[in-house]
């Protein structure tokens, strides 16, 4: 097993997006960088910070210049960040010193590597919501094919009252939903500039600094956030606890089917098998989503530790080790509940409303006595009792007609919260 399965040749491919993981590579990193020097160099020169010809000549390098990240490694070791030696590998192919020494000017490293981030994260949400819309999808469909199948619902674990799998389809993906509608938001606080120096203050860039990253800003198509995120980290946390969102949201949907494949309830369009059992088929694509959720939970944790003083070396490498995959384990479940196909068996989902106790009716036949409604519970539940003891039938014993308590006319409005979930989903 590998330190991560994210970049494992072996598992990879059960637990990561591949279009995510380019963009969190090291190639893609640098590329990154490089456009934000190459934007900030115009945008300082836009407001007389530099010359003119000195930005022309980092903006043409930045886009030609070609750089190994293995020729940076020991000095980033060094060094704690990738900057100075990114910056020195500049200055060495510009072979333009009067032009390279403008380079970077009064800006500090955390400037770069956030706003960096911030391009490669705007493409990494794109990506994240064409894979959520795909899931939403799946359910909706889901929800509003089975919005009448009927199915014992369950509370607490135990067998409740009538519902159907379109709507428990539909609690699925209600909360999918809800991370689709926050996401604009979320984007917002995400896709911004950090544009600070040393401190924070722009000191070096005096009266013109909050015009360079207000320019720099346009230039990238970033938001300028008025402030310095280098210790305050709202942006990273709104990211990190919506991403966690999404993972709670797929992980209630995996812990459902894993309990409704486990009688047959449900099957999936593909399944795992065994290395020793043939009658097996495992569900992989629940189980993965919920290991990714699960590790989720915890990277969501160290995101939202704060930074201490103006900036926090060690808080912020945690950001570089826990965020990536946070990332990647929430595109990588999206993309399961895309592509796993649900089946229910609508027998063995109706079996347990067909059961001749009637005890599921039990808080239908409590309201349809005519009696007190505490009298009316307590009948019911000296009923129950009789008939766990020694069988019959609760609709029997209570003296009501069995055609009131069909699946349908106990079944409330699920049918009508399926097509309602469906209907969202789809803007109708």
């Amino acid at each position: 097993m590998s330190v991560t399965p994210f970049d494992s040749a072996l598992q990879g491919r059960a637990f990561t997006d591949p279009e995510i993981g380019r963009l969190f590579s090291d190639t893609a990193e640098l590329r990154a960088m490089l456009i934000v020097w190459g934007a900030l160099a115009k945008a300082q020169a836009a407001h007389g910070l530099i010359p003119e010809t000195a930005a022309a000549a980092i903006h043409r390098a930045t886009l030609e210049v070609q750089i190994d990240p293995g020729a940076l490694a020991r000095a980033t070791d060094e060094n704690g960040v990738v900057i100075p030696a990114l910056l020195a590998a500049m200055h060495h192919e510009m072979k333009a010193p009067e032009h390279a020494q403008w380079l970077h000017h009064g800006a500090t490293s955390q400037d770069i590597t956030d706003t960096g981030l911030a391009l490669r994260l705007r493409q990494a949400l794109t990506l994240i919501a064409e894979r959520l819309d795909g899931a939403l999808d799946r359910l909706a469909a889901l929800a509003k094919a089975q919005a009448e199948t009927p199915m014992a619902a369950r509370t607490y674990g135990q067998i409740a009252t009538p519902t159907t799998f379109g709507a428990v389809a539909a609690i699925w993906g209600n909360g999918l939903l809800a991370m689709r509608d926050a996401l604009p938001a979320i984007r917002a606080q995400v896709e911004i500039v950090t544009l600070g120096g040393a401190a924070g203050t722009l000191s070096v860039m005096g009266p013109a600094g909050p015009q360079v990253r207000a320019a720099l800003a346009e230039g990238l198509a970033l938001r300028d956030p008025v402030r310095s995120p280098h210790a305050e980290r709202s942006h990273i946390r709104a990211l990190a606890s919506w991403l966690g969102g999404a993972l709670a949201a797929l992980d209630k949907m995996a812990g459902d089917l894993l309990l409704l494949t486990r009688d047959g309830m449900v099957t999936l369009g593909a399944a795992g098998g065994s290395s020793t059992m043939p009658q097996k088929a495992n569900p992989v694509a629940p189980s993965r989503i919920r290991a990714l959720a699960l590790h989720g939970h915890g990277l969501v944790q160290t995101l939202h530790a704060p930074h201490a003083d103006q900036r926090d070396g060690a808080a912020w490498f945690a950001e570089w080790l826990a965020l990536p995959q946070l990332v990647a384990a929430t595109a990588r479940a999206l993309t399961l509940a895309a592509e796993t196909k649900v089946v229910p068996d609508p027998a063995r989902l109706r079996a347990p409303l067909d059961d001749p106790t009637g005890l599921i009716h039990a808080e239908a036949v409590s309201f349809a006595l005519d009696l007190p409604r505490p009298e009316a519970q307590a009948q019911v539940k000296e009923w129950a009792a009789e008939i766990r003891a020694s069988g019959g039938s609760l609709i029997e014993k209570a003296g009501l007609p069995p055609e009131r308590f069909t699946p349908a006319s106990q079944w409330g409005e699920a049918p009508a919260q399926a097509r309602a979930f469906a209907a969202a989903v789809r803007g109708d």
